[in-house]
C-alpha cells in the first residue's frame, strides 16, 4: 500500500480522498504521532485521540479559509503534521523548533494561540462574527476538549454564541478526561448522554442489520443521531441555543465525515458532540493516558520505564510530601487544585485525605474563591496552582481573598522558566503581580529544603501567602522531616565578600554562589520578595558599593525593583544591577540552555556583574 502521508504538504488534498485513504491516512498519522513524541518527548495521549477527527475536519472544511481553533492545544500534533510541518515535528518543543501549541507565528492554519484552556468558543465566535461583519463566507470551528468545558469562559461564549446568527460550529471532543481524571456535574451529564440504553440497542441493531446495505446504514446512522435527540431532548447546549448533534464516534470516519458535511451547510450556531479515547491506538497510552498525557523520550516498544536510579526529589515532590504531613497535624487543612493532581504532586494526598481534597475542574477563579469560602469558615486551604494558571484568577487572588485578608496558602509549581511548554507556561509574573496587592505575602526558596519550610512558615501566618518554586528538581538538599519555618520575612547572608553583593531570590542563588567565588562577591539568600527584610538590605547596602538583584522572573516590577524601592524609601542611593527575565517572551527549549541564554547561570551572572561593576581585585 503506498503511503499518503509523505505527499502531503498540505491539507488541500485530503479533500480528494475517499473515506478509505482517509482511514489510510488516520493509521499513518497516529504512527507519525507516537514516533516523533517517543523521540522528543511531548504530549501524546490527547494527540492519539484526535487523529480521525482532525483528517475529518481537513477533509470537510476549506482550511485555513476556514478557521480551525482548538483547545487545549495540546491535542494539535496531527494538525500540525496536516499542515506542512511534518518534517519539523523531530524539532517538536525544542529550542527553535515548532511549538508545543497552535502558535499564529507559526503556521497559517494556526488561526489562534491556545496553550491555556477554554479560550476557543470566545474566539472562533469572533472571528464567526467579524466574517459576517465583513461579507466573509467561512466557517468557524472551535474544538474543545482535554475538561476544558469546565471552566466558566467556555459557558460564558457559549451564552453569547447560542444568540448570534454566524457559521459557528462547536466541537465537544469529549475523551472522559482532562489531565487528571475528569470531575464535576458536567462529567457526570456528558456520561449520562453516553449511557441511554435505549440509544446503544438502537446503535447496535442499526448496525448489524444494515451494515451490508452501504445507503440504508449511512441512512440509519443519520437517524442514530436524530434518534438520540428524542430519547434525551432539551439537552444543556440546546437551552444555549445551539443545535445539538450527537453524541458520535470520534474515532469513525465515516460517522465524522458525514456528520461535519451535514453540519457546514446548517445556519447558525450548531453543536457536535464527538466522543474520542485518549491514547487511541496505543495499548500502553490507552490503558494509562495519564502516564502518557506528556512523556519524555521512550522506546514505543517498550514504554515509560522507571530509571534505575532514583531521580532527586523535585519541588512538586516536596510539596506533596508536606501537604501529607501537615495535613495529619492538624485537621483544618484542606487541598484545592484546577485539574491539575498529578503534576501538583496530590496524588498521595488525595489518597490519605480524600475528604478534604478538592479538585474543582479548569476553573481557576473558581477554585480560589472557592478556598477563601473555606477559610471564611476557619478551615486553612492551601491552593495548589501553576504560577501561569493563577493569572486566570486574578480578579479573585484580589478581591476574594486579599480585600478579606483570608489565610490562604497558594502553593505556586513552575515558577521561572518551565522548558519544553515554552511562553504560554512560563511562570514570569508571579512576583510583580502578587507583590503589588496589600496583604499578600511572596516567598521565594532556595533549595527543596527551604520550600518544605517556608510552605510551614507560610501556613502559619494569618494572611495570604504564596510560596513559588520551579518545576523539577533544585540543587539536591534534602529536606527535614519536621514541620519547622524559617523566620518570617528574614532572609540570610550565604557568603561574606567584599565590594558587591548579590541578592538573590529563589533557585538562582546556587548559580550566585558560583560566580561570587569568581568575583569575590557577598551572597544574599533574601528569601522574601514581600515583605522584604529591609534591616537585611540597608545593612548589606551600608557595607557594599553596588548591589545585584537576581530572580527567574520577569525583571519589571521583580524583586529587583522591590529592593530599588526599599533604598529609595530610605534615602540610600547605592547603584543596583537587576538580573532576571527580559521584557520579551521567551519560547520552547532545554531550560538550562534558556537560562543561559537570558544570563542566568552562573557565569552570564558573572559575565553581567563585570561588565556593569568592572572585574574584581581579587577573588576569595
Amino acid at each position: 500500500m503506498t503511503e499518503l502521508l509523505p505527499t502531503i504538504h498540505d491539507p488541500s488534498v485530503l479533500r480528494e480522498y475517499d473515506r478509505a485513504q482517509l482511514k489510510q491516512l488516520s493509521d499513518e498519522v497516529r504512527a507519525c504521532v507516537l514516533d516523533n513524541v517517543s523521540r522528543t518527548g511531548g504530549h501524546l495521549s490527547s494527540n492519539l485521540g484526535t487523529v480521525e477527527l482532525t483528517v475529518a475536519l481537513h477533509h470537510v472544511f476549506n482550511t485555513p479559509h476556514d478557521r480551525l481553533v482548538w483547545d487545549v492545544g495540546h491535542q494539535t500534533y496531527p494538525h500540525k503534521i496536516l499542515t506542512g510541518r511534518r518534517e519539523r515535528m523531530p524539532t517538536l518543543r525544542q529550542q527553535g523548533g515548532i511549538s508545543g501549541f497552535p502558535q499564529r507565528s507559526e503556521s497559517e492554519y494556526d488561526t489562534f494561540g491556545t496553550a491555556h484552556s477554554s479560550t476557543s468558543i470566545s474566539a472562533a465566535l469572533g472571528m464567526a462574527m467579524a466574517a459576517k461583519q465583513k461579507g466573509e463566507e467561512r466557517h468557524a470551528v472551535a474544538i474543545i476538549g482535554d475538561g476544558a468545558m469546565t471552566a466558566g469562559m467556555a459557558f460564558e461564549a457559549l451564552n453569547n454564541a447560542g444568540v448570534s446568527d454566524c457559521k459557528l460550529l462547536v466541537i465537544l471532543n469529549d475523551n472522559d478526561m482532562s489531565i487528571s481524571p475528569p470531575v464535576g456535574a458536567l462529567n457526570r451529564y456528558l456520561a449520562q448522554l453516553m449511557s441511554g440504553n435505549f440509544y446503544a440497542a438502537a446503535k447496535n441493531v442499526g448496525k448489524s442489520v444494515l451494515r451490508a446495505a452501504p445507503p440504508l446504514f449511512e441512512l440509519a446512522k443519520r437517524f442514530e443521531q436524530h434518534a438520540k435527540g428524542m430519547v434525551v431532548p432539551a439537552t444543556l447546549f440546546e437551552q444555549f441555543g445551539f443545535n445539538y448533534v450527537g453524541p458520535i464516534d470520534g474515532h469513525d470516519i465515516d460517522s465524522l465525515v458525514p456528520t461535519l458535511e451535514n453540519l457546514k451547510q446548517l445556519d447558525g450556531p450548531q453543536f457536535l458532540h464527538v466522543v474520542t479515547k485518549k491514547g487511541q491506538g496505543y495499548k500502553l497510552a490507552e490503558a494509562d493516558p495519564v502516564a502518557y498525557h506528556g512523556p519524555g523520550k521512550f522506546d514505543p516498544q517498550v514504554g515509560l520505564v522507571k530509571p534505575a536510579t532514583a531521580p532527586k526529589q523535585t519541588f512538586t515532590q516536596v510539596f506533596g510530601q508536606w501537604l501529607c504531613d501537615m495535613a495529619g497535624k492538624d485537621g483544618r487543612l484542606v487541598a484545592i487544585t484546577p485539574a491539575m493532581r498529578e503534576g501538583s504532586g496530590m496524588v498521595e494526598f488525595q489518597q490519605q485525605f480524600p475528604g478534604r481534597y478538592h479538585d474543582v475542574g479548569i476553573a481557576e477563579q473558581h477554585a480560589v474563591t472557592f478556598a477563601a469560602g473555606l477559610a471564611c469558615e476557619g478551615l486553612k486551604p492551601v491552593v495548589a496552582i501553576y504560577s501561569t494558571f493563577l493569572q486566570r484568577a486574578y480578579d479573585q487572588l484580589i478581591h476574594d481573598v486579599a480585600i478579606q485578608n483570608l489565610p490562604v496558602v497558594f502553593a505556586l509549581d513552575r515558577a521561572g522558566l518551565v522548558g519544553a511548554d515554552g511562553a504560554t507556561h512560563a511562570g514570569a509574573y508571579d512576583i510583580p503581580f502578587v507583590r503589588c496587592i496589600p496583604n499578600m505575602s511572596i516567598a521565594c526558596p532556595a533549595d527543596e529544603a527551604e520550600c518544605r519550610a517556608l510552605l510551614t512558615t507560610a501556613y502559619e501566618q494569618s494572611h495570604p501567602v504564596t510560596v513559588r518554586y520551579p518545576r523539577g528538581a533544585g540543587a539536591g538538599v534534602v529536606p527535614h522531616l519536621t514541620l519547622e519555618g524559617l523566620p518570617f520575612g528574614k532572609g540570610e547572608v550565604r557568603r561574606q565578600g567584599t565590594r558587591i553583593a548579590i541578592l538573590a531570590f529563589g533557585t538562582l542563588l546556587y548559580p550566585a554562589l558560583k560566580a561570587a567565588d569568581a568575583l569575590g562577591a557577598t551572597v544574599v539568600n533574601m528569601r522574601w520578595v514581600k515583605p522584604l527584610d529591609v534591616d537585611l538590605l540597608l545593612q548589606i547596602a551600608a557595607t557594599h558599593e553596588a548591589l545585584v538583584t537576581l530572580e527567574e522572573g520577569a525583571v519589571m516590577g521583580g524583586a529587583g525593583s522591590a529592593v530599588l524601592e526599599a533604598l529609595q524609601a530610605a534615602g540610600v542611593d547605592r547603584p543596583v544591577l537587576q538580573l532576571g527575565l527580559p521584557d520579551r517572551f521567551i519560547e520552547h527549549g532545554d531550560p538550562t540552555k534558556l537560562l543561559s541564554g537570558a544570563g542566568l547561570d552562573a557565569s552570564g551572572i558573572e559575565r553581567s556583574i563585570a561588565a556593569r561593576f568592572g572585574a574584581p581585585e581579587s577573588a576569595g
